[in-house]
């Protein structure tokens, strides 16, 4: 078989495949809660409730599918993802010409579209143990990852000029598109998958439902990711929803001000994710985890520093650009151990309770933002974002000295059509 950066010409295809999606999902970045913001005038306060309520719906929905998924063939589950989310993204320009869009079918699709996006994920995290080679799956994952922030620093912007010219729901018919072009670029693999695992206990919910969380909580290295992931992630995700209302309200940025400043720092992005097997090479995966994720910690307490105008556009890239080029080498590093330390049986529902408890944390920590900020203001929510990312660097391994070294015991054979974690739609 051909090989393509000696990764083989599926993950080609799949890496094709996953390139047209992130665009569309890129030039849609943040499409729902501007839609909201400026077509229906929503409140801070609905603005920050529209993500929370996706994620905490969506979460009821996802985690009974993460043992379905484990058992079942991973190329289907993940088209039918993609097809759902085309239909639901779809809906809203459709609502939009119509004149019948309302904030209720925002909430509905992003309980839809998240729940789906959670179960792509669970599937396409089971498949690279299977289709890349252990010494290749940081190169792949920092393949996704650049291709990831390649999209997104062109992507928003480009959003921003498309809500000027055609108004604020074209980002989601572009977005909605792309995903026919993910699940063609997954229908292309030519490897047959092989068979899933067989299911050798009884059915049970309880049990079902919290397998992936008791064997991640098992592991030490991924138990204390898993926590830093949840305090770095809320505060993140209560941080955004603040920063589209403090440029567009507060600092009076444009629509397409406001693209420039979320796509430009992703090029620092792109910069980490080149570098990173480069680093892990000379430095070793558990130093090149452990200082990128204090790196990418302190960055957020300075955005409520900036100040209006073209100069504050400024500040913002640069603050950004130097969180996400952390955050750039932390991702691949992070997403190879985890691959490596989850069990193959155990992959999908691994990734499905890690998916659900980030998007849920998140969700609080968004409504959160949104009733401080109700109260005090939007810059002191944002520095109180701050402090809380700034002390997850506390919750990093740093008492595992296995972190990023060993890899999981072998199980039953993945399937083989993986989606890195690392260019997960999370």
């Amino acid at each position: 078989m051909r090989r393509q950066n000696g990764l083989g010409e599926d993950f080609r295809r799949l890496w094709a495949g996953y390139a047209v999606s992130a665009a569309g999902s890129a030039v849609g970045s943040g499409a729902l809660p501007l839609i909201a913001l400026l077509t229906l005038h929503a409140s801070t306060f609905r603005v920050s409730l529209l993500a929370g309520l996706s994620a905490v719906a969506s979460a009821a929905i996802a985690l009974p599918l993460g043992v379905r998924i484990e058992y079942r063939l991973k190329r289907p589950v993940m088209m039918t993802a993609d097809v759902l989310c085309f239909l639901v993204l779809a809906s809203v320009p459709a609502a939009a010409v119509l004149g019948v869009l309302t904030y209720a079918q925002l909430c509905v699709v992003g309980v839809v579209q998240t729940a789906a996006l959670v179960a792509f994920n669970a599937a396409s995290g089971a498949h690279l143990k299977a289709l890349v080679a252990p010494e290749g799956r940081i190169r792949a994952n920092s393949a996704f990852e650049t291709t990831s922030w390649v999209t997104m620093s062109a992507g928003p912007p480009m959003g921003g000029l498309l809500i000027g010219v055609l108004g604020t729901t074209a980002t989601m018919a572009v977005d909605a598109a792309s995903f026919l072009g993910s699940a063609t670029g997954i229908h292309r693999i030519r490897r047959p998958e092989p068979a899933p695992p067989p299911r050798t206990d009884p059915p049970h919910l309880w049990h079902d439902v919290t397998s992936g969380w008791r064997h991640l909580l098992a592991r030490r290295g991924l138990r204390a990711l898993f926590f830093n992931a949840l305090l770095f992630g809320g505060p993140v995700m209560m941080a955004s929803p603040l920063m589209a209302v403090l440029m567009l309200r507060n600092l009076g940025l444009t629509p397409w001000q406001y693209g420039l400043a979320l796509g430009l720092p992703c090029l620092g992005g792109v910069l980490g994710s080149q570098v990173t097997p480069a680093l892990t090479r000379r430095l070793g995966p558990r130093r090149v985890l452990l200082v990128s994720g204090v790196a990418r910690a302190p960055w957020l307490l300075l955005l409520p520093l900036a100040p209006s105008g073209a100069f504050g556009v400024g500040v913002i890239v640069a603050i950004d650009f130097g969180l996400l080029f952390a955050a750039g080498v932390f991702n691949p590093s992070f997403s190879t151990y985890r691959m490596e330390a989850t069990d193959d049986a155990f992959m999908s529902r691994v990734v499905t309770s890690w998916s659900v408890s980030s998007r849920a944390v998140q969700a609080l920590f968004m409504v959160g933002g949104g009733l401080v900020a109700g109260v005090v203001g939007v810059r002191p929510a944002l520095v109180i974002s701050g402090v809380l990312c700034l002390a997850s660097a506390l919750l990093l391994p740093w008492r595992d000295p296995q972190t990023a070294a060993a890899p999981a015991t072998q199980a039953e054979p993945a399937a083989v059509t993986p989606e890195p974690e690392s260019a997960a739609r999370d």
